[in-house]
């Protein structure tokens, strides 16, 4: 598992920490089952605070991209499926939000559109 924190970066560390383990995940480069290092072990080697470490686990835990097995550890799991029922459980919510919120269809859609471009680094035209 290879991680960069960029100080100059807008995003907070424990955001870099949450992306980057996220997308190697994604992509396979961190395979299901393999066990990540432990909270302090990582805070050392990226020269972090163990709590900013402990943000990220905690927020990669809740997206269903890790699981802490207790005194075992903690692993990259098996997301795809799960990630995709919570990904569709938000989607609901936010159709439900938008339409109490009087927002007509093409409105709502424009602006998911917006959000994933700026949640995943392209700009509007992009």
């Amino acid at each position: 598992m290879t991680l960069k924190i960029d100080i100059d970066d807008s995003a907070a560390p424990y955001e870099q920490v949450r992306a980057q383990i996220s997308e190697q995940a994604r992509a396979g480069t961190l395979p299901v089952g393999y066990r990540l290092p432990t909270v302090r072990g990582l805070a050392e080697s990226l020269g972090l605070a163990a709590n900013t470490v402990a943000k990220a686990y905690r927020a990669l835990e809740a997206d269903g991209v890790i699981e802490t097995r207790g005194r075992n550890g903690t692993f990259v799991a098996a997301a795809g499926p799960a990630a995709e029922r919570e990904a569709a459980a938000a989607a609901q919510v936010y159709a439900e939000r938008a339409r109490r919120l009087g927002l007509d269809e093409a409105t709502a859609l424009a602006t998911v559109r917006d959000a994933l471009r700026a949640g995943y680094g392209r700009d509007r035209k992009g």
